[in-house]
């Protein structure tokens, strides 16, 4: 019961939530203090906007890509870019990948920034723009000033946190103070719990509650398969950053979880370990970029999971992340469908091409 049920919910928290929650709170604050130039560099540098909106989604999640599509949605900057920012784009997986492989994260987002901008300057050099609607039109007036921040923190009234994100904040942090010293091998939770506890491993303890309260807060938001959309990429308060990212974290905990369980269940119970699945090869490459075609992030977390638990290779896992477009297709489906009908097609095509490569290569 406790490695097959226990171990898994405990790991989704503290190998993965207590690390997003680590990255998530000073790019949450970033985006709360510099969000609106984004915006801005789009507008400046037109002809480099497809590198520039790739460059963009570099940071984890789904922000600077919805900063993106709400930009092409004004008729502001052209059809490539847009694709050029779901192509760069990892959507939240980034963040189960830093957490548990900060150097392969890296490698893919130097990847995902060069397939992404070489994709965007295809697009307009062959001319592809959907036809739009008919009230979309380039912008008629610049883009609102970057608002004076003490300004906003003196005029809008600072809601509280509210008591859930707050508790999840808390264990958030007693988990680091445990789980940091697990990874880097200078504390046996079991020993200390021996110890001091009275035979209470501190590390399932902690990390069974984690899970449990990432459950509660993810009931609580809704149930919502996308945590991001034009509001979040543009906080207005750091209470609102940090309600954000304790559902962002619960979030990505619920799904990494759901994917530890499974994935524990299956392998105790059948012996079946991953290499039955059609994740291997020139298979392995399709099926990754077909399941990129569904959108949010929700089913690419839990693809990402598996490949953590070794049940995919490396090429399988580039096809799915160049092909995902993560939690931004989904406003842009909303404000321009055959925009983003068409974009989630054309992501396909790189990442067909590059998985297959990399299957040669091997």
């Amino acid at each position: 019961m406790t490695e097959i049920v226990l171990r898994p919910l405990a790991d989704a928290f503290m190998q993965v939530g207590v690390f997003v929650a680590l990255l998530v709170a000073p790019f949450g604050w970033a985006r709360y203090r510099w969000g609106h130039r984004l915006d801005e560099a789009l507008l400046r540098h037109r002809r480099l906007a497809p590198l520039v909106a790739a460059a963009l989604t570099m940071p984890p999640g789904c922000g600077g890509a919805i900063i993106v599509m709400a930009v092409y949605s004004r008729g502001a900057v052209s059809y490539g870019t847009a694709v050029a920012a779901l192509v760069a784009t990892m959507g939240d997986a980034s963040w189960v990948l830093l957490a548990a492989d900060p150097l392969l994260t890296v490698q893919l987002k130097l990847l995902l920034l060069l397939v992404g901008a070489a994709t965007g300057y295809a697009v307009d050099a062959l001319g592809v723009a959907p036809r739009r609607r008919a009230d979309s039109r380039p912008p008629r007036q610049a883009p609102p000033p970057e608002p004076s921040y003490a300004a906003a923190l003196a005029t809008q009234p600072v809601r509280g946190l509210g008591l859930l994100p707050a508790t999840l904040w808390i264990t958030l942090g007693t988990g680091a103070t445990v789980s940091l010293p697990v990874t880097f091998q200078v504390l046996d939770p079991a020993a200390l719990g021996r110890a001091v506890m009275g035979g209470v491993d501190p590390y399932l303890l902690i990390g069974v509650v984690g899970t449990v309260l990432a459950v509660v807060a993810f009931v609580h938001g809704g149930c919502r398969l996308a945590d991001d959309d034009t509001d979040t990429a543009h906080p207005s308060s750091m209470s609102q950053v940090l309600r954000h990212g304790g559902h962002e974290v619960a979030f990505i905990t619920v799904w990494v979880a759901a994917a530890y369980l499974a994935w524990s269940l299956v392998t105790h119970t059948t012996g079946f370990d991953g290499s039955q699945l059609p994740l291997l090869g020139v298979a392995g490459v399709v099926v990754g970029a077909l399941v990129g075609l569904i959108p949010g992030c929700a089913v690419q977390i839990v693809f990402t999971g598996i490949f953590l638990a070794g049940g995919m290779p490396l090429s399988t896992l580039v096809a799915n992340t160049i092909s995902q477009d993560g939690d931004a297709l989904l406003p842009l489906l909303a404000l321009e469908h055959r925009s983003a009908l068409l974009a989630t097609v054309i992501t396909t095509i790189p990442a067909l091409v590059v998985g297959l490569a990399m299957v040669v290569l091997a």
